[in-house]
């Protein structure tokens, strides 16, 4: 209905593809999505293949989070005390990184969860981590990239949007498709504002709604983690031949061609 919808908005042709990193089938391919990974990917294979299947969650909030020092310091202790195991992307450049690392290096944070957490720093070979077995959340800034890739794997996901998109994101995840679970945040971390903005969610709200969606034998989170997985299901069949990614593309490719012989034959 809403492809139906757009084409006539735009009254124009309309081709729908994706989740286009499914297409990626090779490891490294994956591992170097969008750039090459600060950290090996044999070395996060590792830290994964200690833990349970669906034991491990996976933070990232997308490559350019600007959130401040004591803002991902509430994070840190919010995942600390939830007593599973993590992997926690810190990309460098954003805001008051070095505080950051600086907090993580005074206060042993690396090493008072050494074996249950592993924080990399730059980026991060995103589709490998999340297509891991073990990994069984993802707590996002909802990008478009970052939700497609998580819903393209079957995986719930904790959502904590910044600016942008990123709010409509976070109601199609947990209001539309009702994978993922909300940290209610409703400002957004305008540039230049954020000291001034603060602290906008704190580690026991982070805790509680990263436990929510990590609690295998709650019936609301069982039913969130199937909605999960159909959708994975329906969009791994879209980009598979004959599904409806696939079919697209073909008719894309075969309007471009009729148009360059249209063009050849008018001149």
């Amino acid at each position: 209905e809403y492809v139906n919808d757009y084409k006539k908005v735009i009254n124009d042709k309309v081709w729908c593809v994706g989740p286009v990193s499914l297409c990626n089938k090779d490891d490294l391919d994956k591992a170097e999505r969008g750039n090459i990974a600060s950290i090996s990917e044999h070395n996060c294979l590792e830290f994964l293949d200690l833990h349970k299947p669906k034991s491990v969650v996976y933070v990232c909030l997308g490559s350019i989070c600007n959130l401040i020092s004591s803002q991902l310091i509430e994070l840190a202790l919010g995942l600390e005390e939830t007593k599973i195991p993590f992997i926690w992307v810190i990309r460098n450049g954003i805001n008051k990184t070095e505080e950051l690392k600086k907090w993580i290096s005074d206060e042993d944070f690396e090493e008072r969860n050494k074996g249950r957490g592993l924080i990399i720093r730059g980026w991060a070979p995103q589709m490998v981590i999340l297509s891991h077995p073990s990994i069984g959340g993802f707590l996002t800034h909802c990008g478009w990239n970052s939700t497609l890739e998580g819903i393209s794997v079957g995986v719930p996901m904790v959502t904590w949007p910044l600016f942008a998109d990123q709010f409509l994101n976070e109601k199609l995840v947990t209001q539309v498709l009702r994978i993922g679970v909300s940290l209610g945040v409703e400002v957004l971390m305008n540039w230049g504002e954020e000291e001034k903005i603060g602290v906008v969610v704190k580690k026991e709200v982070i805790k509680e709604a990263i436990c929510n969606v990590m609690d295998e034998g709650d019936q609301e989170s069982k039913e969130r983690r199937e909605r999960a997985s159909k959708l994975c299901e329906m969009a791994k069949r879209a980009v598979e031949k004959g599904g409806s990614s696939y079919v697209n593309i073909t008719l894309l490719i075969q309007d471009i061609m009729q148009l360059q012989s249209t063009t050849k034959v008018e001149t």
